[in-house]
């Protein structure tokens, strides 16, 4: 299973991808695809492209971007080059994050990871 973060800046996504990997993500493939090519703040098309077909080894990749224009990065790379078994997750970038790695690293299948992924808007902090 891949996890693909597609975030407006690169050190915001490759924090979580670490914490992911801190948290027991490493039978995952947990890649950043944060800022843009030149290293500012905003979105790559390129990179989120290169990142699902890096994560995409048959198990299936969840895309999840973090908000705004990476929602339409993410969805255009994903109409341009349409993968089975590649979907983008409407969840909060971090706990989303978070459930679905913890959740695909049991070995769950791609449903059961957005379900998680999404299930995690509705956790209350406090």
């Amino acid at each position: 299973m891949g996890i693909v973060l597609v975030s407006h800046s690169a050190e915001l996504a490759a924090g979580l991808r670490e914490l992911l990997l801190q948290v027991g993500a490493r039978t995952l493939t947990v890649l950043a695809a944060g800022g843009t090519d030149e290293g500012g703040l905003g979105t790559s098309y390129d990179l989120v492209h290169a990142a699902v077909e890096k994560a995409d080894a048959g198990a299936g990749v969840l895309v999840l971007p973090d908000l705004g224009s990476s929602v339409l990065t993410a969805r255009a790379v994903l109409d341009d080059h349409p993968r089975p078994g590649v979907v983008i997750v409407d969840a909060p970038f971090v706990e989303g994050a978070i459930a679905a790695a913890a959740i695909a690293a049991t070995g769950a299948d791609l449903p059961t990871v957005v379900a998680a992924a999404e299930e995690a808007r509705d956790v209350r902090k406090l």
